[in-house]
């Protein structure tokens, strides 16, 4: 596994439509691998190996979860509008990154705005809202007003390390996935398909760039690579997990923004069958990929999705398993290789 290239992807910040330094990062590792590439109107880059074949679409989404300044008060506390959807409870005292117009990455430590434990009465409400969330930078008032904009992005602040098998980092939502769609280009042989690949943006907010991606590159098959839930922990029943860690890449059956096509799911399994990749099935009661935007635009496309297992999705400790890992690389660039349109579309 190369670990430095996934640490370097997940530690670089990006929230939607601030996704510059992914961009640049997934940019250079591709060039070498692909015939074209540029930056549309929307921010997502599209890299062309160009083909005879079907025009494939590969789409991994380069956005974090995180957040935008939206006030400084008199005491140099920062109050933030959230950047896609976050639980409360994962969020108090994590230390974040104020990135300023000036390219500083400020630390600070995200705090909730209500009574600590230790001052709360009997009866009195314990529950946390991100709306009582505020940043602490330590610094005066009139240092953070110097520094510090509105509109200013902020990002959790979390290293990427190795866990026994796991990889746990901020981020892996969905950097894994543009990690999987680098490492599976790379290991593609022969193949007469026109690959695509496109680093999408803006996808935590409403799916943004692979729409208007997709609206513009018209492709005959499309690929969306995402995490899913791993609910193989304790208060989770085994009929509800979705998927298990170290179980294999996730073939996806059902999210709610998107039915993948029947024959785009028979091939990824045929194909994991015949080459013993590790898999399993994922169908996933709310939630979505870039496919769910992708198969409606203009007439459409045969989607389908891998799925990287993740554990504790949308915190600052998301966890996958590096064979998980491994097997989606194999199975997207093996059926990158074999995929044939007039076959699944008649099949």
């Amino acid at each position: 596994m190369n670990f430095d290239l996934l640490e370097r992807l997940c530690q670089v910040a990006g929230i939607g439509s601030r996704e510059r330094r992914v961009r640049d990062l997934v940019r250079e590792e591709l060039k070498a691998h692909v015939d074209e590439q540029y930056v549309d109107a929307l921010g997502n880059l599209v890299s062309i190996r160009r083909g005879s074949g079907p025009r494939i679409m590969v789409a991994a989404h380069m956005d974090e979860i995180g957040f935008v300044v939206r006030h400084i008060d008199d005491n140099a506390f920062i109050r933030v509008q959230q950047v896609g959807g976050f639980d409360p409870r994962v969020l108090a005292a994590q230390r974040v990154r104020v990135h300023t117009r000036d390219g500083q990455a400020l630390a600070g430590a995200l705090q909730p705005g209500t009574k600590p434990v230790h001052l709360t009465k009997a009866g009195e409400s314990r529950e946390l809202k991100l709306e009582d969330l505020f940043i602490d930078t330590g610094l005066s008032v009139d240092a953070v007003r110097a520094l510090v904009s509105i509109g200013d992005m902020v990002t959790l602040d979390r290293p990427s390390v190795r866990m026994g098998d796991l990889v746990v980092s901020k981020a892996l939502d969905d950097r894994v996935g543009l990690y999987v769609m680098i490492e599976a280009l790379r290991d593609v042989d022969e193949t007469n398909a026109e690959i695509i690949s496109v680093a999408t943006t803006q996808e935590e907010v409403g799916l943004r760039g692979a729409q208007t991606a997709a609206f513009h590159l018209e492709p005959d098959i499309a690929i969306a690579l995402d995490v899913t839930i791993a609910g193989d922990i304790p208060g989770i029943p085994p009929e509800e997990a979705v998927t298990r860690l170290g179980a294999g890449t996730a073939i996806k059956v059902f999210d709610s923004s998107q039915l993948p096509h029947p024959t785009i799911i028979e091939t990824l399994r045929s194909i994991a069958e015949s080459e013993r990749i590790p898999h399993q099935l994922e169908v996933l009661p709310r939630g979505g990929t870039d496919a769910g935007a992708i198969q409606r635009t203009r007439g459409g496309a045969y989607t389908g999705t891998i799925s990287i297992p993740c554990r504790y999705m949308h915190s600052a400790n998301e966890a996958a398993h590096e064979r998980d890992i491994d097997a989606s690389i194999q199975l997207l660039a093996r059926f990158l290789e074999r995929a044939d349109l007039e076959e699944i579309r008649y099949r």
